[in-house]
């Protein structure tokens, strides 16, 4: 928006991440990504590391993991909860759930591709591969001469990484995408004299490969199975240079003394491409050295733009041209910086375009970027909050085509999810648990009462496609997807207990934590928690208001409405607190991460500052009793905080979790972090892209026809403006603000509607006809 008298920001303060250093760790890399393919990259002046990744690499084939004990004891582990005897359900649970094998399948990198640079045709040191280029004998090794002016970056408005640096006088550039219409990773290396440019490539696996070598005289690839019943995959290389000579030899692509130089990267498996993966390789290669560098640069950044492009956030932010690392550590000692807090809300939003675009798999738990065998949780899709977090910001965020992925897992995921309600529960239907991978597994994962023994994974997925419709009014798609929220229904009408005229949910938890009852006893599973209650709810009302878009009524229909008022609503326990279970149990770990009791208020809306005042304080003590005893520290955990306060219409403090995430939860590439016992961190997406859509929700929000302008600003964001937020019913808002009040605000709304904006204590009715922008002065 033009006029509103902003100071203008920087362009490399807000819209870029920039360092004077490599990474020296995985976490401190930069990502690049294209949807099913993506690359961390290093920066290292003398020795690249891009580590690489496919998003369909997978170890192992579909499993059928169903415990066949678990009907057996279905009625008996009911019984047992419902009268309190909780150890022994639980042992029951423990031994008769429990999925056989207890874990799914990982999520696993596609291998490392390494540029390294030779002065003068010789090689520089060797720092990790002194073994490999030892036996190169026409490349002995010599020490390389010192880097100067050194600069690597990532351009979040272009999608472009770059490093930078001089060396004996010479400047050299690499200039790095991932194109989602090519689906390859392009690296142009450039340097400012003829000749100068030698280097050789390796693409490597370790052990975990079935074969490596060259394929012609500028193209190396890779090829593996990922175990029995795995997909087939492979990797290419190609090189095209000006000036000078290229070869490959011995696995390795070696050019000498060269003008420029384009490398391409590709990958592909049998998952997508049948058994022609190999030669679909090769075609992109192909394809993109036919089209060049530079058209696939500009198709690129169009292609990513299109969706980047529509929203945008400008804070009062004073001029910053430090590093980004240094501006983090800034913030860590207390310094104001809303430029940061701004490139932060748009590193979200290009991660989650990065590693979710349609045809691909949804982003996991580490979007696509992962560099272990065994990564943590298998990186895999943990649906007990996680997986739904990444896609938290996906309508509000202008980005609903990035949310197509985890629509395609949903269908995937009926067939097991059919299998796992009749083996298991006795039940029609289709249900899950807190986990899933790549083909869709509804088994229970692991054996922990707190975590494993949840069926609302399949429940709380299925909300997201009536998000999904909500903004995008799309009657088609829903009616093509309408079968998945049915069984998800009918599972309940079948699993679901009356008890004294109320439907229990059992067995449930409230997931990962524990209670104790009054005789000491610590306990897991129980019935109806109040994240299980809220879900189910919602679930139910949805599916009727998507049977009634529809116009479907039928005894599914008629069966939901029954159960509907049976369900127990949210209470406040004896603290003044939201309770958490069926009974107003204390919580052994009092600071837990989770705070799933909460659901209601977000992402649900069945708590509401205006509509339900008195859960809101009881929300609010929730959280504040949590927070006390050291809750968020997790990144993830503390995202869902400030959505939280957002929620309740307290800016400062959502701001202050913003900041705690930044400061305590964030490396120096502003990736998000989970603490590990006893030490150390590793990277998880959730905290990034539920960040993101949290800071949406401090800007605008909306309850039924009432749109709440500026709910949760903090005092530090006193002007500003977005552009592009989206809004239920096909709504765009654009607004500048300042000294906190809106001044210019703009709608444009794809249907005829009347909604009430609301500031503060004033609200203006305003008339929406489709197509049509209007400005509107409060």
């Amino acid at each position: 928006m033009s006029g509103t008298g902003r100071k203008e920001n920087t362009f490399s303060g807000n819209q870029t991440l920039w360092y004077e250093k490599p990474a020296e760790v995985w976490e401190e890399g930069l990502p690049i990504g294209a949807g099913c393919l993506g690359a961390m990259i290093y920066g290292n002046a003398d020795r690249e590391v891009m580590q690489l990744n496919e998003d369909s690499l997978w170890y192992g084939g579909p499993m059928d993991r169903i415990n066949p004990e678990a009907g057996k004891h279905m009625r008996e582990v009911q019984k047992l909860i419902l009268e309190d005897r909780i150890s022994e359900a639980e042992e029951i649970l423990k031994y008769s759930f429990c999925g056989t094998p207890h874990s799914m399948r990982p999520y696993q990198p596609l291998g490392w591709f390494h540029i390294d640079m030779r002065t003068d045709g010789v090689l520089p040191s060797d720092r990790f591969w002194a073994d490999t280029y030892s036996k190169i004998a026409d490349f002995p090794r010599k020490t390389e001469s010192a880097v100067e002016n050194y600069r690597r970056s990532l351009s979040l408005e272009k999608a472009l990484h770059t490093v930078c640096f001089t060396q004996s006088g010479i400047e050299y550039k690499r200039e790095s995408f991932a194109s989602y219409p090519a689906q390859i990773i392009a690296v142009k290396l450039t340097c400012s004299k003829k000749g100068a440019l030698s280097f050789s490539c390796l693409l490597e696996r370790g052990r975990f490969l079935d074969w490596a070598g060259a394929v012609s005289s500028d193209t190396i690839m890779i090829k593996g199975i990922q175990g029995d019943g795995g997909v087939h995959y492979c990797g290419a290389a190609s090189v095209e240079i000006n000036g000078g000579s290229v070869r490959t030899e011995g696995g390795y692509i070696l050019v000498d003394h060269a003008d420029s130089a384009t490398i391409y990267l590709t990958a592909t498996t049998s998952y997508y491409q049948g058994d022609n993966y190999a030669e679909k390789a090769l075609e992109y290669l192909k394809n993109a050295k036919e089209k060049g560098y530079q058209y696939l640069k500009a198709e690129h950044i169009k292609d990513y733009q299109k969706l980047y492009n529509r929203v945008s956030l400008k804070l009062d932010a004073r001029k910053n041209n430090e590093t980004t690392d240094i501006r983090l550590e800034s913030m860590k000692k207390g310094e104001k910086d809303n430029g940061l807090v701004e490139m932060y809300f748009n590193f979200g939003r290009y991660l989650l375009i990065a590693s979710s675009r349609p045809g691909t798999l949804p982003a996991n738990l580490q979007g696509i970027w992962n560099d272990k065998m065994q990564p943590k949780w298998d990186s895999k899709y943990t649906i007990n909050i996680n997986a739904q977090m990444n896609y938290w910001l996906a309508e509000s965020c202008g980005l609903s085509e990035c949310h197509l992925p985890l629509f395609d897992l949903i269908r995937k995921m009926q067939k097991s999810g059919h299998e796992v309600a009749e083996k298991m529960y006795g039940c029609r239907g289709f249900a899950a648990h807190h986990n899933t991978d790549i083909w869709g597994d509804c088994a229970p994962q692991d054996s922990w009462p707190s975590a494993t023994y949840w069926v609302m994974g399949g429940a709380w997925l299925c909300l997201h496609i009536w998000k999904h419709y909500e903004y995008t009014l799309d009657r088609e798609w829903l009616a093509s997807v309408y079968d998945l929220v049915k069984e998800a229904v009918v599972f309940f009408e079948d699993f679901l207990i009356e008890r004294d005229g109320e439907m229990l949910i059992c067995p449930s938890v409230s997931p990962e934590n524990t209670y104790l009852m009054e005789d000491w006893t610590e306990g897991r599973v129980t019935a109806s928690s109040t994240m299980d209650n809220t879900i189910l709810r919602e679930l139910l009302g949805r599916y009727l208001d998507m049977s009634g878009i529809l116009e479907i009524e039928d005894e599914v229909t008629e069966k939901a409405r029954e159960i509907l008022p049976k369900l127990r609503e949210i209470r406040i326990g004896k603290h003044g607190q939201i309770m958490e279970w069926r009974e107003d149990y204390d919580e052994i770990e009092p600071g837990h991460r989770h705070i799933s009791q909460l659901y209601g208020l977000y992402p649900g809306n069945e708590i509401s500052v205006e509509k339900t005042p008195e859960l809101a304080k009881a929300a609010e003590v929730t959280l504040l009793r949590r927070l006390k005893n050291g809750g968020g520290h997790t990144g993830w955990s503390c995202a869902w905080i400030i959505a939280y306060y957002a929620r309740l219409h307290k800016g400062n403090e959502a701001l202050e979790y913003l900041k705690h995430l930044l400061c305590h939860s964030t490396c120096i590439s502003l990736l998000d972090t989970h603490p590990l016992n006893p030490t150390g961190m590793i990277f998880q997406i959730d905290g990034n892209l539920g960040a993101t859509a949290a800071i949406a929700e401090m800007l605008v929000q909306s309850e039924d026809e009432k749109i709440y302008l500026l709910p949760a600003l903090p005092d530090e964001w006193e002007e500003g403006e977005v552009e592009g937020l989206c809004l239920p019913e096909q709504i765009t808002l654009s607004m500048a603000w300042k000294k906190k009040k809106p001044e210019k605000i703009r709608l444009l709304a794809k249907k005829d509607a009347v909604k009430q904006l609301i500031y503060e204590e004033k609200s203006t009715e305003v008339k929406l006809n489709a197509g049509e922008t209007i400005n509107v002065e409060l």
